[in-house]
Formats: structure tokens, C-alpha cells, sequence
């Protein structure tokens, strides 16, 4: 049965029958805003566009490697010392589906919209925290977005066989209000992997903010 995350809550990444979860994916799947017309008599879905990124950090609290939208403008990026977006970590560990810039129309589908696949086995040795957040691109707050959550599973980008951990970050009030999300983190502690949720809301309005405010407060 998958484990239900709280904000704050860490987890061992031990499957059901004790052996090591190293192949997985971190999926991030959200709604379109539906819109009333007049008198409630016609309705519309406005796009959504969250981008859901991973910065991987080395044992000197340093950057070593990230994934996040190609879209970006790299002068905007550079502003705050990073690099231009790819899909692929260098060590080819890591991999994005690319950019959603919609979200779910008609309702959840069961597939997030956004996923980052994860081979643990590949990992740069260097690496000792993988940290995930969400921006949005527009200007909705995650109150006017219909849900969002944060999942690891066993499949692929297509196809969910098993669900390890979810966490639904929609669903509490101090979301109102805020635009992107420090989602949770990946860190390696006595030569394993753990997971926690941290779920902080921020008011950033660019991917570059964010990613300072994980290296300056959460490494």
C-alpha cells in the first residue's frame, strides 16, 4: 500500500519486502482551471503551467548537476548563476519528461504531467541531495489550481505499476496564495537513500529564486 506523506515526514526507501527502491519515478500531475460563463451556462479550461525541476547537490553543499525546463530564457537563469535547462543529468541517471504547459483537462487522468525517472544505481557518487519544487509559469496561486501532487512509483512515464509514496500539496490552506512549492528531496545518508517531504510554499515567480533558496536554506 503506498505510504500517504505528511509535510516533514521522511521515509526510507525500502519496499514492502525489505529490498532497496533504486528505479523509480517522481511524477507531478495538476488540473486546468475550469471557468464558469455567463449564468453558469458554458465553461472553459485555462491551461496550468507548472514546471516541476531537481537540482542535485554534492557533499560540499554545492551544485552539481540540475534538470528543469529547456523553455527557460538563459540570460533570466544566469541571473541567478545557473545554467541552461536540459532533460538529462550528465550521468544519465536522472531523466525530465519535458515541459507540460497545460495540465489535465476533463479531469485526473491517473498520469502526472510532468516526471522525472530515477535510477539511483547511476548517481553521481558525488551526490548527497536531490531536491524537487515546482514553479508555475503564470500567475494562478496553488488555491485556484484544482490539485497537485508529488508521487514516486514503480513504472514509467506511461504506465504506473506501483505507487511507493504520494503527497497531496493542493490540499492545505497555506498554499493560498503562493506559487511555487519546495516539494521534498532525495538525500543519501550512510551510503542509502531516504526521501522527505518538505512541502514549503514560497512567492517565487521565477525557477531561479527558488533554486537560490534551496542552496542558501535547505542544503
Amino acid at each position: 500500500m503506498a505510504i500517504n506523506l505528511e509535510k516533514g515526514q521522511k521515509i526510507d526507501l525500502k519496499k514492502s519486502g525489505g529490498e532497496s527502491l533504486t528505479n523509480f519515478c517522481v511524477g507531478v500531475n495538476w488540473g486546468g482551471i475550469e471557468k464558469k460563463g455567463f449564468l453558469g451556462l458554458s465553461k472553459s479550461i485555462q491551461n496550468v503551467d507548472l514546471d516541476l525541476s531537481c537540482i542535485l547537490i554534492d557533499g560540499d553543499k554545492k551544485l552539481v548537476d540540475h534538470l528543469y525546463s529547456p523553455l527557460y530564457k538563459l540570460e533570466a537563469l544566469q541571473q541567478f548563476g545557473l545554467p541552461k535547462g536540459k532533460l538529462l543529468t550528465a550521468d544519465g541517471a536522472m531523466k525530465h519528461t519535458g515541459d507540460d504547459l497545460e495540465g489535465d483537462k476533463g479531469g485526473d487522468d491517473g498520469l502526472d504531467n510532468e516526471i522525472i525517472t530515477v535510477d539511483l544505481t547511476r548517481i553521481n557518487p558525488a551526490v548527497t541531495q536531490i531536491f524537487f519544487f515546482l514553479n508555475n509559469a503564470g500567475r494562478e496561486d496553488f488555491s485556484q489550481i484544482p490539485y497537485a501532487k508529488i508521487r514516486m512509483y514503480e513504472g514509467t512515464p506511461a504506465k504506473v505499476d506501483a505507487v511507493f509514496a504520494s503527497y497531496n500539496v493542493s490540499a492545505e490552506s497555506q498554499y493560498s496564495g503562493k506559487t511555487s512549492i519546495i516539494m521534498a528531496k532525495l538525500y543519501k545518508i550512510d551510503g542509502g537513500w531516504k526521501f522527505s517531504a518538505i512541502g514549503d510554499p514560497t512567492s517565487d515567480s521565477f525557477l531561479g529564486q527558488t533554486a537560490q533558496k534551496i542552496l542558501k536554506a535547505y542544503v
